[in-house]
């Protein structure tokens, strides 16, 4: 990189006006986490529109759910842990360091993502017979085999693509990283009808669908990491040794922590909606966590465009800088959640009717996303504190906050609500999780917050 080159960065990260330059960072990752959320959304929409045994299919793809989450949480971590390192030290002028964590940080994903696509279609049965309740029916059951061991060929260019994606964005090219995510979802939604419905393929359609825009945003992701400004992922870089290890976990492992609970909170809600409604609890509870998943992204989106400057210009000793970034993404945030979270309260049963016309699939779903919506506010405060403490280097405090909502708080709510409340329980155990988690993250950030003073 030539010398004005690096000026024009350092310049553009650490002097537009902290307002102005989240907002342009953020309109593209807003709509790269839109099309993740799409990717998510896609598959259950259109199985769930499989004559006779679309109610099925809905719940086999929400069973998958959370091994496409554990997928995508390992491409986080190593995304975010390297993403967070490189955009420090180039804060820092560090480039050598962060020329060789990109290339790390690469490498170990596509490592875990071969190892993932081996030996879990070895174990697909055990995997299976895990991810669902025992009153799963047999044609679920089957579904759910199926889809699963598809996705799973996919997770090198699924873990692939979320490490190259992050970096992009950590070094401020949050359009091109929006460009590579955008390709794969046309991808994905064009073939998903056509691999579903015109050749009859099901799940195996929606599957394959999802697994071909994702090679597609591996390439295209790929090529632009070696464009301009980009620090270019190079053989020769790669350095797998203890600091560089050590350093993706202290910035990735509150993203592992956050996505891999939210995979173990999935498996525990569908076992316990199946165990006491069967297909249609599931079905319905996965329309909801889609449908949650889809305008959450929109704020965690909004906070990504937040993270480099955070990262960049804490890593340059501008703290001033990081608060009144922290400030306006949590007001603005707040602001839409609550929009968001009166449309979905008002218009729960039409919601969850787009998925699935089902009326005992529409019961469950209804309750479920009002409760939800009633917190959805609360995310913005609990979202952007996590991602404030893991762009500064905060490791602990970060893993903490970002295990609460799935984790510390989600996993006893659903093994004693359904207890005492039954199905009730299952329905609102995600809003007690967020109330407790947003109790959580405020002090916790506010007293990192006090320390840049």
């Amino acid at each position: 990189m030539a010398a004005a080159e690096k000026k024009d960065r350092y310049e553009y990260l650490t002097k537009t006006p902290v307002p102005e330059l989240i907002v342009r960072l953020s309109v593209p990752t807003i709509i790269s986490m839109l099309v993740t959320g799409i990717y998510n959304a896609a598959d259950t929409y259109f199985v769930g529109q499989i004559p006779e045994a679309g109610t099925q299919a809905t719940a086999a793809v929400g069973i998958v759910f959370p091994l496409m989450a554990v997928i995508q949480a390992i491409g986080f971590f190593f995304g975010h842990g390297s993403g967070n390192f490189l955009s420090r030290m180039l804060g820092a002028g560090e480039k050598d360091k962060a020329n060789e964590m990109a290339s790390t940080g690469f490498a170990l994903a596509l490592l875990f993502g071969v190892s993932f696509a081996v030996f879990g279609n070895i174990a697909i049965k055990p995997i299976v017979s895990f991810l669902a309740s025992d009153d799963v029916s047999a044609d679920t059951l089957r579904m759910t085999a199926d889809y699963a061991g598809i996705i799973l060929l996919g997770a090198p260019f699924t873990m692939g693509q979320f490490v190259i994606n992050n970096q992009l964005r950590f070094q401020g090219a949050a359009v091109y990283a929006m460009v590579g995510l955008m390709a794969g979802a046309v991808i994905n939604m064009g073939l998903d009808p056509l691999l579903i419905f015109v050749f009859d393929m099901g799940v195996r359609g929606a599957a394959i669908a999802t697994i071909s825009g994702q090679i597609m945003s591996f390439c295209i992701l790929l090529i632009g990491a070696g464009k301009g400004e980009n620090i270019r992922i190079k053989i020769n870089r790669i350095r797998i040794n203890l600091y560089y290890i050590g350093q993706i976990i202290n910035g990735g492992a509150p993203s592992l922590f956050r996505q891999g609970l939210a995979a173990i909170a999935t498996v525990l809600l569908n076992r316990s909606a199946g165990s006491l409604g069967a297909d249609e609890a599931i079905a319905g509870m996965s329309i909801v966590t889609r449908v949650m998943m889809l305008v959450s992204s929109a704020l965690i989106g909004f906070g990504q465009g937040y993270q480099p400057v955070c990262s960049f210009n804490y890593g340059a000793g501008l703290k001033k800088r990081v608060k009144e970034g922290f400030s306006f993404c949590v007001k603005w945030g707040t602001v839409f959640l609550t929009l968001a979270g009166i449309v979905c309260f008002v218009f729960a049963p039409q919601i969850v009717r787009v998925f699935r016309d089902d009326d005992a699939v529409v019961a469950v779903g209804q309750v479920a996303l009002r409760c939800q919506a009633v917190a959805l506010p609360l995310l913005a405060v609990s979202i952007i504190t996590n991602m404030m403490l893991q762009s500064i280097g905060s490791g602990v405090k970060a893993s903490i906050t970002s295990s609460a909502r799935n984790g510390i708080f989600f996993i006893p709510a659903i093994l004693i609500l359904p207890e005492l409340f039954g199905l009730t329980g299952v329905e609102i155990t995600q809003t007690v999780a967020d109330i407790c988690a947003v109790a959580l993250a405020v002090p916790m950030g506010l007293s990192e917050l006090k320390r840049m003073e």
